[in-house]
């Protein structure tokens, strides 16, 4: 699959998190960092995404807010 986002970050699934119709994926980076990432389960069921598997975590934002409170 190609795509235009160069932002990539291997990491493992710690957990997967289903509802109704959405799921939240948990995967923990290389550096140990968390990212998350929500789909359908849909989603989830055709690409085969299990805890444990590794993942490649594809970033591709128009914007990153940073807030200081």
């Amino acid at each position: 699959m190609k795509y235009g986002a160069r932002n990539q970050i291997v990491g493992k699934v710690e957990s997967i998190k289903k509802g109704t119709v959405m799921c939240e994926v948990k995967v923990k980076t290389g550096g140990g960092d968390f990212m998350e990432s929500v789909m359908t389960t849909n989603s989830l069921k055709e690409l085969g995404i299990k805890k444990g598997d590794k993942v490649k975590i594809v970033v591709k934002a128009v914007n990153v807010l940073l807030v200081k409170e």
